[in-house]
């Protein structure tokens, strides 16, 4: 018996076939693009990590054998569920004005399990022993002697001298450059603030320096250089001039900042090179206040960076990676960078304590008398870190520093 139906069936099916035919290749396309960016951040994540670790091939071998099934990856300090991170921030290498002065420095101390995080802001003017020799300086300036002559221990100093000055162990160092800086906020868009009142330095970007190639506009005014000397005849000390240099000011297209840097009240978006004038910002206000600001942005960008909306957009995280593999340096190794990531999305909004050293409110520092070899620095009360320590260890429980917002 010939079935009628026969031809109509096939041609059903053949129908059925091309219309799932149709609706697959998207699929396998859509599939095969997921495919590819994910692996390819997962190589680009993997060899940016690479790339900003100070560990060379060691680390590398070491991260490899990480990789293998059924190695444990444990982070330092965190079995006692405290990992204590140092940021740094700098002008960069390049840069021949200080360029590897750690001017900005604060200490990440992370309690995953606990679900929450301290940042404590340790003042650049405070003074203390360089780690392994008999001489002092201030604490900004340890990094830039540890990087000397190529010896590359600048995150080791740092990490020693803030290990005395906090009384814990500080695990792990990471340094970040102006340039990182700024093309990190460019990547994320930028960062939202908001200010009670309108904010301005009038004066750091503007000042006056030795005349030079880059500050070319004369001031009439001129900087001394003295001596001192025992005079006979009066049996005291007194000085004398030795030189004068005249002083400029950079030509108002190149100053920094624009030379007087303004922010209105209320809430706005600052962007890359906003951002770094506001938390560079010091001269009419303090190195202390400074320090509240810039807690304040990384807060910011920390909440941006880890939102889905950034996350989840491809030429951010392009961006993001970009700008941390040409201008971040840490001792951590790749593991360890993946192993607190992963340790980071496991906390939920977590408590974040803030804190900046400073010689008011808690008492924690002084500033002694200046002298010539030391001009402007801070000492903890007591001349020993004592109360430092003590405030580190319960940081989590102290009444919150509520001056750390917006003004």
């Amino acid at each position: 018996m010939i079935d009628e139906n026969a031809d109509y069936k096939e041609n059903s099916d053949n129908s059925l076939k091309k219309k799932k035919k149709r609706w697959l290749a998207p699929l396998l396309i859509v599939i095969a693009v997921f495919v590819f960016v994910g692996g390819f951040f997962a190589w680009k994540t993997g060899f940016t990590f690479s790339k900003i670790s100070t560990k060379g091939s060691g680390g590398f071998f070491d991260s490899l054998a990480h990789a293998i099934p059924g190695v444990k990856d444990t982070l330092k300090g965190e079995e006692e569920d405290r990992i204590n991170i140092a940021l740094l921030g700098m002008r960069g290498e390049n840069d021949s004005s200080g360029g590897t002065l750690a001017d900005t420095i604060i200490v990440a101390s992370i309690e995953p399990k606990a679900n929450r995080i301290a940042l404590v802001s340790v003042p650049r003017d405070l003074w203390v022993k360089n780690p392994g020799t008999q001489s002092y300086s201030k604490i900004n300036a340890v990094h830039a002697y540890g990087e000397e002559d190529g010896k590359g221990q600048g995150l080791s100093q740092m990490e020693k001298v803030l290990e005395e000055v906090l009384g814990s162990q500080i695990h792990y160092a990471v340094k970040i450059d102006f340039k990182g800086f700024v093309d990190l906020v460019d990547a994320i868009g930028g960062v939202e603030i908001t200010l009670d009142k309108p904010f301005e330095e009038g004066v750091q970007f503007n000042k006056p320096h030795v005349c030079d190639s880059y500050f070319t506009v004369p001031t009439g005014e001129y900087e001394n250089k003295t001596v001192t000397y025992f005079s006979e005849s009066s049996r005291t000390y007194k000085k004398r001039i030795v030189a004068s240099y005249p002083l400029c000011t950079a030509p108002s297209s190149t100053l920094e900042c624009g030379g007087n840097f303004k922010l209105p009240a209320g809430t706005q978006t600052l962007n890359a090179k906003q951002t770094l004038c506001f938390v560079r910002s010091r001269e009419t206000s303090s190195d202390f206040e400074r320090a509240k600001r810039q807690q304040i942005i990384i807060k910011e960008i920390q909440k941006k960076v880890t939102s889905i909306g950034t996350l989840s957009d491809f030429s951010k995280v392009n961006a993001i990676l970009d700008a941390l593999g040409n201008n971040v340096k840490t001792d951590m190794q790749a593991w360890e960078m993946k192993r607190l990531y992963d340790l980071y999305k496991t906390m939920q909004s977590p408590q974040i304590a803030q804190r900046v050293l400073e010689n008011s409110q808690e008492g924690l520092l002084y500033v002694p008398a200046e002298t010539p070899e030391r001009g402007y620095t801070l000492q903890p009360i007591g001349d020993n870190y004592d109360r430092i320590h003590e405030m580190f260890k319960n940081i989590f429980t102290l009444p919150e520093q509520s001056d750390i917002k917006p003004k």
